[in-house]
């Protein structure tokens, strides 16, 4: 008898689709999440405050926040909205920061990816920059320009892990490289966060929550396009992955 997965949330996205609003996220993450993770993913529709942390938190036993075309919106770290901030979803901002917040007070095991980090960064107090490429000394994190998804998430991003940090533990390294596909980044860091991993410009490419009751980590790249063929990509999903057994366990 095949031993029951546990439920992970998965934050998702609204995006039109002819003419009708879908809560949706691409299959890149489910695949990573039933075939390296092991467990069943559950989307959490964009309905604001009718989610109901406590119900939902004591059906499942993770969550994933996903990346996404949308950036936050910059009213929720005090800055003055343009139109190279967007594009915005708003509905998600409204949804998944304060799920953010619920799942690290109850000790639920957290990954975020890509915006999951910069919404992690602003749902526990910090800032995001925008635009990073036009700034002094910053790379362009910016995918390649190509119609070929393979070239837009091509690995080619040598990062610096911290040595004795969570991520190194994970990735049994302090050097990866990663893929790069963002034009925002973190500015001002929650005092909440700690820093796992940088570029060579500086720019803070993966975090973890300090003191936080469960696994809870945050990258900017997109492990999961390249998780059944990268190592390192299939080691962050296999350790949350085993963070969210463990905590169904406890559960139990």
């Amino acid at each position: 008898m095949q031993k029951s997965r546990p439920l992970i949330a998965v934050t998702s996205d609204i995006r039109d689709i002819d003419g009708n609003n879908w809560h949706a996220t691409p299959s890149e993450y489910i695949t990573a999440l039933a075939e390296v993770a092991q467990v069943t993913p559950l989307l959490v529709p964009n309905i604001r405050d009718k989610v109901d942390h406590d119900a939902l938190f004591a059906a499942v036993h993770g969550l994933l926040i996903t990346g996404s075309r949308s950036n936050v919106h910059p009213e929720h770290y005090g800055q003055e909205a343009t139109e190279q901030h967007g594009p915005f979803d708003p509905d998600r901002d409204a949804t998944t920061l304060p799920l953010i917040r619920a799942a690290l007070e109850r000790g639920i095991p957290v990954l975020g990816i890509c915006r999951g980090l910069q919404e992690m960064n602003v749902a526990l107090g910090g800032s995001l920059a925008n635009d990073i490429q036009e700034l002094n000394g910053k790379n362009d994190h910016r995918a390649p320009v190509s119609t070929i998804r393979d070239e837009r998430y091509a690995i080619s991003h040598p990062l610096e892990i911290a040595e004795n940090s969570c991520l190194a533990a994970i990735l049994e390294s302090t050097a990866v490289n990663t893929n790069s596909v963002h034009r925002q980044a973190i500015d001002r860091l929650s005092d909440k966060l700690e820093p796992q991993a940088v570029a060579e410009d500086g720019t803070i490419e993966a975090v973890v929550v300090k003191d936080a009751q469960d696994f809870a980590l945050a990258v900017q790249w997109h492990p999961e396009y390249w998780v059944r063929s990268d190592a390192p990509s299939a080691k962050i999903f296999q350790a949350f992955g085993d963070a969210v057994r463990k905590h169904a366990c406890k559960a139990e």
